[in-house]
Order: structure tokens, then C-alpha cells, then sequence
């Protein structure tokens, strides 16, 4: 085990591996794969997570998930306010109590909203508090919607910081042309420059995860200039890799209203028609759904 993922001991406060297990055992908690629950319980990791998030005095954080509290705790201790947000009722109920036991002092700056993180539009405790910062350490199958969610959701979030399944980051933050590159790939740039910020060994949670974990930061920037909305630049992202092997002549044909509009829509764009999804940046789908409103409809093709 290499200096950067041996546990470190639990501050005051904190949580360690003993006072994970017990705090779970206490609560009945029994972590199950459904909801993605590896409980992080190394004090060294979520120091790392909150100062790489620049958490400091009078900041609003929005926690996702935040399970037993070993990374609300860590935020906490900065005098952030924390906003989180957890799905299971039993660990939202325990939360607020697991940090007036722990962190007394801290109790006030903490707010828990027992809630699925996909309906965070329609949570008032959270868009009314307009968080700065949104730190989680997410499942691998909810993390990219989540993500998105929240970024859609909450335009005053300058930073995105999440733990997540490292094949997860990895998709997260990749360039065109890149073989993992895709639909979340774009739709994050939509937002921001997502990077990738290092690795997690698997030691530091519990149950220890078959798979290994990285740090994914997202810095909100504007969306690209264009005459369209986000949600029509994404109906031709999801049109074009959901058929990724196959040109976007081919690709966006259903979206467009046929393969030869498709292939006038892209020749307008500037796109060859001959490449897939995986070439096109941000910008590039920006373009291809502004031409789509531009060129007139063709009549119906019929298939041969």
C-alpha cells in the first residue's frame, strides 16, 4: 500500500474504519449494491476530497449521499454549510445526530433532505440555499446522472467534486476521439472543463469496492454561444451515440427526419457526414442542432 491510500487516523470528529462499522451496526445497516453503498471511512481521503473542492468558512455545500457522514464531517469542519441530501431515510434520519455526537459545534451548518438527488430542481432547501459547491462520493450507476442533475439544476454551482468508479471518471472526462469518449463525456463540457484529480484506493471504504475509484472536479464555465436550447444540443448528442458505430449520416437520420436531411444538416454544420459522434466536440453538436432548425424539411423518404 503506497503513503497516499494508507488510512489515516481519524481526527477527533471524524470518522474512522471502527466508528464506520459500529455506527452501521448500530443503525442496522447492512450495505447493499442497489444503492451503491461503500462507505468511506479514511479521514486522510475526505480531507483530500474537501480541500480539493477549496470548502472553506461561509461556503454552501451540497453533499450527495453522504451515507454515515465520514465526508460531512470533513466539510463541516471547514465552517461550510452543508446542505445533503440522502435517499435512505434511516441514514438521513442519523445523520444529524451522528454530528451533534460528533461535531457539536457544527450541528446548525448542517441541513438533511431525505430525497432522491434526481428531483434536486424540486427541493427548495437546496435551490434556496444556491450552494457554491457540490461534493459527493457517488455510486458508479447513478454518478453521471447525478451529475448532470445537479449542474441543470443548480446554475449557481462553481465546482463539482465526486468520487466515483474510476472507468466512470474516465468517461466523464474524455476528449473526442478518445475511444471512451460519449454522451457524458459532451454533456459535462456542456457545463464546464471536467478533470481528472487522482485515484482512491479501494482500502479506504467499506465494504471494500471490486473496482477502483477517482476524483472527477468539474469548474462551471458558460455553455457554448448558440441560438439553441441545452435540451435540443443533447437530443443530437443522445441521437448520435446511440447508434455510436455507425456514421452520423446514419446516426442522426431518425433525429433529423431522414438520412439525406441528416447529411444537408451536417454538410451546413461543417461536419462530414462520414464521421461518427465521437469526433464532434461540444461546439460541434451546438452547430449541427442550430442547422437543424435552419433547413427546411424534405419530403418523407421512403425505404427502398
Amino acid at each position: 500500500m503506497t503513503d497516499r491510500n494508507r488510512a489515516a487516523p481519524a481526527k477527533p470528529g471524524l470518522l474512522g474504519p471502527g466508528d464506520v462499522r459500529t455506527l452501521a451496526a448500530e443503525l442496522g445497516i447492512r450495505p447493499t449494491k442497489t444503492l451503491g453503498q461503500n462507505f468511506v471511512h479514511d479521514a486522510g481521503t475526505v480531507r483530500r476530497i474537501v480541500r480539493l473542492a477549496e470548502v472553506g468558512a461561509g461556503h454552501t455545500v451540497l453533499e450527495i449521499g453522504p451515507g454515515l457522514g465520514s465526508l460531512t464531517l470533513a466539510l463541516l469542519e471547514t465552517s461550510a454549510r452543508v446542505i445533503a441530501v440522502e435517499i435512505d431515510p434511516v441514514l438521513a434520519q442519523a445523520l444529524p445526530a451522528t454530528v451533534a455526537k460528533r461535531m457539536p459545534e457544527a450541528a446548525a451548518r448542517l441541513s438533511v433532505v431525505t430525497a432522491d438527488a434526481m428531483t434536486v430542481a424540486d427541493i427548495p432547501e437546496v435551490t434556496q440555499a444556491a450552494p457554491r459547491s457540490l461534493v459527493a462520493n457517488l455510486p458508479y450507476n447513478v454518478a453521471v446522472p447525478v451529475v448532470l442533475t445537479a449542474l441543470a439544476a443548480l446554475p449557481g454551482l462553481e465546482r463539482v467534486v465526486v468520487m466515483v468508479q474510476a472507468e466512470v471518471a474516465d468517461r466523464l472526462v474524455a476528449a473526442p476521439g478518445s475511444r471512451i469518449y460519449g454522451s457524458p463525456s459532451v454533456k459535462v463540457a456542456w457545463f464546464g472543463e471536467a478533470r481528472r484529480r487522482g485515484t482512491v484506493g479501494r482500502s479506504v471504504f467499506w465494504p471494500v469496492p471490486n473496482v477502483d475509484s477517482a476524483l472527477v472536479e468539474v469548474i462551471r464555465r458558460p455553455p457554448p454561444e448558440t441560438e439553441v436550447s441545452r435540451h435540443e444540443v443533447f437530443a443530437v448528442v443522445d441521437a448520435a451515440f446511440a447508434q455510436r458505430r455507425k456514421t452520423l449520416r446514419a446516426a442522426l437520420a431518425g433525429w433529423a427526419g431522414g438520412s439525406a436531411r441528416a447529411e444537408k444538416v451536417l454538410r451546413a454544420a461543417g461536419i462530414d457526414p462520414g464521421v461518427r459522434g465521437e469526433r464532434l466536440a461540444v461546439t460541434d453538436f451546438a452547430r449541427i442542432a442550430e442547422e437543424n432548425l435552419r433547413q427546411p424539411a424534405m419530403p418523407t423518404e421512403v425505404a427502398p
